[in-house]
Order: structure tokens, then sequence, then C-alpha cells
């Protein structure tokens, strides 16, 4: 399985898509023929909306045997100690799932409370740092493994949080071992330039991994965040596309050099996802 370093703009001189994929409510095998998008890398989400939901390392593993995609799989430190985080990093070894994205995960409700409870073990930067370690040989005790680890690990990158604030983040987790940044979806392409610049500023030298700028196909009925503008929710309500608009994006992208591209299919209400809009996109995009 190529890793997400080997597949990026900068290793391949050409634009480079992960779409976003989320798991299933259900072990149904089914919905492995949803996962057929024309991506570099599917990326299999983790436990969207703090919902059960099939495995994502499991997941991804399944699809990339069903579709000969490659694949990441996000893991989120909220649910999992260390030694629970490592072994599932294991049996993803196992399967042959070599990229991962880590993340937090969305804090839980105080409903959410009433039921489940959170590790809070280790932070994201905290486990990356860890991956490292066990890229080396070393497990969380510093115990020797029985083989090192190869992954690719990929860290999340969220702008609307304030640009210098997560630049200086982002700088911790690339310092703790991070190959490759995502970041939530973005509307604006100076954007990208804005972080770029904080973070030389933080880390005292050019940002050099890859990063995953976020586009995000929307709907009028689906699921809209509080960070999509109002000039582009007037164009939905309008009835322009979301794959029209995703597209114009996706062009400024690429003008403004923003060649590795992080795709996020149409989000609808109950979860469900608009996946043939995402390959709209993509075949749209490969004719930019």
């Amino acid at each position: 399985m190529a890793k997400v370093s080997q597949r990026c703009f900068q290793a391949t001189g050409r634009t480079t898509f992960i779409c976003d994929f989320s798991p299933p409510r259900s072990g149904d095998p089914a919905v492995l023929r949803q996962a057929g998008i024309d991506a570099d890398f599917i990326s299999v989400a983790y436990n969207p909306g703090r919902a059960v939901r099939v495995n994502s390392a499991m997941l991804a593993a399944a699809i990339k045997q069903h579709t000969g995609r490659d694949v990441s799989f996000t893991l989120a430190t909220r649910d999992m100690n260390r030694l629970a985080l490592q072994s599932q990093l294991l049996g993803a070894q196992l399967l042959g799932v070599e990229n991962v994205v880590v993340v937090q995960g969305d804090p839980f409700t105080e409903r959410d409370l009433a039921l489940v409870k959170a590790a809070g073990d280790i932070t994201p930067t905290g486990l990356i740092a860890a991956i490292a370690g066990m890229n080396q040989g070393l497990d969380f005790r510093g115990s020797k493994l029985r083989a090192p680890f190869d992954f690719c690990t990929g860290a999340t990158v969220d702008l609307g949080r304030g640009v210098r604030e997560e630049a200086a983040l982002a700088c911790r987790k690339v310092l703790a071992g991070a190959q490759f940044l995502i970041t939530q979806p973005i509307f604006d392409v100076e954007d990208a330039a804005r972080f770029r610049d904080a973070y030389a500023g933080a880390a005292g030298e050019p940002l050099t991994i890859p990063v995953f700028f976020g586009l995000q196909v929307l709907e009028p009925e689906g699921i809209i965040f509080s960070s999509v503008p109002e000039s582009v929710r007037q164009e939905l309500a309008q009835g322009r596309s979301g794959v029209e608009i995703a597209l114009e994006l996706c062009q400024m992208f690429q003008e403004s050099g923003l060649n590795d591209v992080y795709l996020v299919p149409p989000i609808r209400r109950g979860g469900a996802r608009d996946y043939p809009a995402a390959q709209e996109v993509l075949a749209g995009a490969r004719r930019i």
C-alpha cells in the first residue's frame, strides 16, 4: 500500500486527493460498494457524531481489499488509553494499513457523559510522538516490539480556530513526527498562505511536509457548518450546485499552488454522505 508521503504532489508532481469516508452504523458489507471513489486515498473517519460505528482501521482494510484503493484511517485519543491505542495500531499494521490520521475527537456532551467516559490519556501530539517511537520499534513503556512500525502519520489543522494558534500547534505536531497535515475545509485560498506564513514564524523555517487543504462539497439540505461563508450559503439557497461551487474553488486551489486536497463529500441530515457528488468533483477536477 502506498503511503500518503509517496503519492502527494511533492512526490508525484500531480494533484493528489484524499476523500473523507464515514464508517456506517452497521457491519453490512454493502457499504463497500460506496467506496469506489476515484480518489488517491480513501480516508475513513473515526466515529462521526460520537456514534457507534464500524472500526475505522478495520473498514479501511476492507476497502483496500475490496476496491484496491489506497486508504488511511483516523484514530482519536478521546476514547482509548495508550495501551489500547497502540494495540489498535498493531492490528492496523497486521491488516496492512499504514496511513493514520491522529485527532482528539469531538468532546462528549453532558448527555454523552451520563453514558460514557472519555479516556483523555494522551494528547494527539503525544500519540504522534508515540507512533514515531513505534516506528523505531518501541512501545509506550519503552519496551521493544517484535518489529518496528512503518506508519505514515497525519495530523489535523482547523484554521477556523485561529491561524496563529493552529500554526503553533501544527509546528508541535510536526516536531513530534507528523508527516502530513489535513485542514478542515477552507473557502478562501489566502488562508493557506496565512497559515504557511504563521507556521514559518512559529517554527523558524518553512513548512515542508504536504498539507491537504480541505475542500467541502455542499448541498442545500445538507449539514452546513458555521465556517461556511454567508456568500456561499446564499449561492446554494439561490440554486447553484454545490458541485459547481466546489469545482470553482478547486480551480482556485490549483491556481494558488494548493495541489494536495482533502475532499469532504456532502453530509446529509442523519449522517448519510453523497459520494456520487464527490465523484463528480473528482472527475471535474481531473479536467481542470
